[in-house]
């Protein structure tokens, strides 16, 4: 029997969160689909990490939210946090231009390490609107439900007394994040770090010394980006 996505949320406050929208009849929806496409497709990331991201980043502690679409479909690729790979695997192009971009932002060398688990252990949640995707297939499950799961993370980070900086690289993270932001929330905006896009501006935008820079303005502990990838 396929593990519950809550599973590992124990009773934290992203359970308290996820809970009744899983309940909901859309929420059964989703699992019920869920376990038909892990029964008859390859399905990434492997079961139990769907949540992975809120795992490591509970609620109260998120500084940051990075918002990607969908998870890698490759083998071995997706672990439960946008644009994050495993050491052993080679960096996809976008978590490349990542790295590149960090690099020219903080006058270092680039990251040598690819899976971004430090990060999220600073505070930084790294989404992916869309949890799952079958092999081989991006974008395969979009329409599987998940953007309930989404839309209520993004509502409670939204509606914080101090909610956290909204980083939305492209369209879709920005459409993805447009409804539960308003003046009072601080978002960086740019283009798709993937080699279709970053080269309109990705480079240049300097997102990780701005977000460092609006986390001491707040009297918050800034964000160590090199701690675990050098």
């Amino acid at each position: 029997m396929q593990q519950h996505p809550l599973a590992d949320l124990g009773s934290s406050d992203w359970h308290a969160i996820l809970a009744p929208v899983f309940a909901s009849d859309a929420g059964q929806a989703l699992i019920s689909s869920l376990a038909a496409e892990r029964a008859s497709s390859t399905v990434y990331p492997p079961a139990g990490m769907e949540l992975r991201a809120l795992t490591l980043t509970p609620l109260a502690q998120t500084k940051v939210i990075i918002i990607g679409q969908d998870p890698y479909h490759g083998p071995g690729q997706a672990q439960g946090l946008c644009f994050s790979v495993p050491d052993t695997i080679p960096a996809p192009p976008s978590l490349r231009n990542i790295h590149k971009a960090l690099a020219l932002d903080l006058g270092v060398s680039e990251p040598t390490r690819h899976d971004l688990t430090p990060w999220a252990h600073h505070g930084v949640l790294l989404w992916n609107t869309t949890l799952t995707v079958r092999a081989a297939t991006p974008l395969s499950h979009a329409k599987l439900g998940w953007d309930i799961i989404t839309n209520a993370v993004l509502a409670a980070l939204a509606s914080r007394d101090n909610p956290p900086i909204f980083v939305l690289w492209g369209a879709h993270a920005a459409n993805a994040a447009a409804p539960f932001l308003t003046e009072r929330h601080d978002t960086i905006r740019s283009v798709h770090p993937s080699p279709l896009s970053a080269h309109r501006g990705f480079f240049d935008h300097r997102p990780f010394s701005t977000i460092n820079g609006i986390l001491r303005l707040r009297g918050e502990q800034t964000i160590d980006w090199m701690d675990g990838l050098d």
